[in-house]
């Protein structure tokens, strides 16, 4: 399988890919870390091995020879990285982020209009901040009432809830079962159902799927993605070694982080909904006037799942 595969090592959701790769190359081939930034002219990354006692607040170095014909990542990073590369193409949908808030009862947090004045970290410029953001609106509060703390890599904001150093934290697993854990029964989890999910995508350029011989491979691994998700989501035990080989995190971890993820193998119905809403809030971060929805639908394309069914 010579298909150059990006994904963030230390995101569980990349999983199915994991193992699709594992199968396709007969497990001579790995996902090279990184993600949607190496598409296409990204930049050369250094090759890296993956240390299985890494710490959960360590990130690996990135990883690959060359750059990514396929990269992984959530809605908001491709969405940012599309303004500059309009070639970008959403091709499936991997996995779902079940996000959740995390925090300290013992601050006096009993609700997401709890956070009002209270110390909530989060990760910048991610969909955890995203999530953070329509969690407060939801509860009737501005981002302004709250005292946001830029925090990472992901371990750091961990870190930062056990120690004092904040009051909550809005980040992706396994950081917050890590904190979840660490604070035993101070803790307390808010998350609105329904209100939220992060969407991890299998991302592409246009150039590569017009390649013919590239298209036949896209395929081929989204094919094996769809029965990757499939079978992982009826025996998840099958994929945690791999998953734990890959991350360093320690396998009860990873087992108590699971739940908080769907791997659905398909295209998000509401993906451009999610995404015409996400891009006004990255447009008035960036100043800017937000693309209208039929620009950004130009970045989905269905059409590599319909040939892998």
């Amino acid at each position: 399988m010579d298909l150059r595969v990006f994904g963030v090592h230390t995101v569980l959701e990349l999983a199915p890919v994991l193992l699709a790769v594992e199968r396709l190359s007969g497990g001579k081939a790995q996902v090279s870390n990184g993600g949607v930034a190496h598409l296409g002219g990204a930049g050369q990354p250094q090759q890296a091995s993956v240390s299985a006692t890494r710490p959960i607040n360590s990130a690996p170095p990135l990883q690959g020879s060359g750059l990514a014909d396929v990269a992984t990542n959530a809605e908001t990073q491709a969405l940012r990285l599309s303004l500059d590369r309009p070639d970008l193409r959403i091709i499936m949908t991997v996995s779902e982020g079940l996000y959740r808030i995390v925090a300290r009862r013992s601050a006096g947090i009993a609700s997401v209009r709890d956070l009002a004045g209270k110390r909530v970290g989060t990760f910048p410029w991610t969909s955890a901040a995203f999530y953070l953001h329509k969690e407060l609106k939801n509860a009737g509060l501005t981002d302004d009432a709250v005292d946001i703390r830029g925090i990472s890599p992901p371990g750091e904001l961990s870190k930062a809830l056990i120690n004092g150093a904040v009051d909550a934290i809005a980040i992706w697993e396994p950081a917050s079962q890590e904190a979840f854990d660490a604070l035993g029964a101070d803790a307390i989890e808010l998350r609105t159902p329904g209100l939220y999910r992060e969407v991890f995508n299998l991302n592409t350029t246009a150039d590569k799927l017009a390649d013919p011989t590239r298209r036949r491979q896209i395929v081929e691994l989204v094919r094996a993605v769809v029965v990757a998700c499939r079978d992982i989501t009826e025996r998840p035990e099958a994929v945690w070694p791999l998953t734990e080989r890959t991350t360093g995190y320690r396998p009860e971890l990873i087992r108590a982080s699971w739940p908080h993820h769907r791997f659905v193998g398909t295209m998000a119905p509401d993906l451009l909904d999610v995404m015409v809403e996400e891009e006004k809030w990255i447009a008035r971060e960036r100043g800017r006037q937000a693309r209208p929805r039929d620009e950004l639908a130009k970045l989905i394309d269905g059409s590599v799942l319909r040939e892998a069914s």
